[in-house]
């Protein structure tokens, strides 16, 4: 498999700044009983294949990447890497894959799975159903 990398420059990938953004319309998602829902009415940044979104804050425990990927399927990915400093990761144009935004570029498939970099385990993936205008991702805790 040839690995693709993002263009980012090296003090981006230094700082661990994401090059993807957080919803333009803060109230596209809600979270409750382990469920994040996602109005994809009001999230512009998933209407489009290679789209993605991250979620985090509110009462959310954990970091999401939310991916609307080049085969046209939803993904959710817990928004950090495995390899040491967890950064945040960004979906890779033209691929479906993510990767880190640190200096390693450590990159998984879409399933989560290794395949370039240092980074000790795969990442965690959530299951998304869409029923209608939503997205329901199931965050669950993972197992230490």
């Amino acid at each position: 498999m040839d690995i693709k990398f993002l263009k980012r420059s090296f003090f981006q990938r230094l700082l661990g700044i994401s090059a993807t953004s957080k919803p333009e319309i803060d109230d596209c998602w809600s979270y409750a009983n382990g469920k994040l829902i996602i109005d994809l009415s009001k999230a512009s940044e998933l209407k489009t294949p290679g789209g993605a979104i991250r979620i985090e804050g509110n009462n959310l425990s954990k970091r999401v990447l939310v991916v609307y990927g080049e085969d046209g399927k939803y993904r959710a990915f817990h928004n950090r890497c495995t390899h040491l400093g967890h950064r945040r990761l960004d979906p890779v144009p033209g691929t479906d894959t993510v990767q880190c935004c640190s200096i390693n570029k450590s990159t998984y498939d879409s399933g989560g799975k290794k395949i370039f970099g240092p980074m000790p385990h795969p990442i965690v993936r959530y299951p998304v159903e869409r029923e209608q205008e939503n997205l329901i991702i199931s965050i669950r805790e993972e197992l230490k």
